[in-house]
């Protein structure tokens, strides 16, 4: 196992690994679209996309965005997003460390706090990600989406 930075010529394994993440979502949009957001988050010194690799096989992955802030002595704090395992091999720990290195990201670019959403409700869902150290009981979430 091997974590690290996804690496500007490794899309079409994230997005492919991506199928692994929501039963449905929407379309993706044209390639040279798709390319020009990839290539904005590849030159984002606040974004970092960290994959787990196994046998050089991208197996897990999530993004992290790293946000200045003015309050708590302008420490920035962090927002993790699209945490996904290839459905054959989940219950294995990848998971899990790469959790534990993006929050080693986090804390090492001062964050003084992350954060993580799921929309999964299952038990083992949230053990999960109570078990890699977030507190689902801290605070309360609400989102907001158009025409809504």
């Amino acid at each position: 196992m091997k974590i690290r930075p996804i690496q500007a010529g490794e899309l079409h394994e994230l997005l492919a690994l991506y199928a692994h993440l929501h039963d449905k979502d929407a379309a993706l949009p044209q390639a040279a679209v798709i390319d020009a957001v990839w290539q904005e988050l590849m030159q984002s010194t606040r974004n970092k996309y960290f994959g787990c690799y196994v046998d050089g096989m991208l197996v897990s992955s999530c993004t992290i965005a790293v946000i200045p802030n003015l309050t708590r002595g302008c420490r920035p704090y962090g927002l993790i997003e699209n945490v996904v395992t290839h459905a054959s091999h989940r219950r294995m720990g990848y998971g899990q460390a790469l959790l534990a290195h993006t929050l080693d990201f986090a804390w090492s670019a001062g964050c003084y706090k992350v954060m993580l959403m799921t929309g999964r409700t299952d038990a083992a869902t949230l053990q999960f990600y109570e078990s890699a150290g977030f507190d689902r009981h801290a605070k309360q979430a609400f989102i907001a989406k158009p025409g809504v």
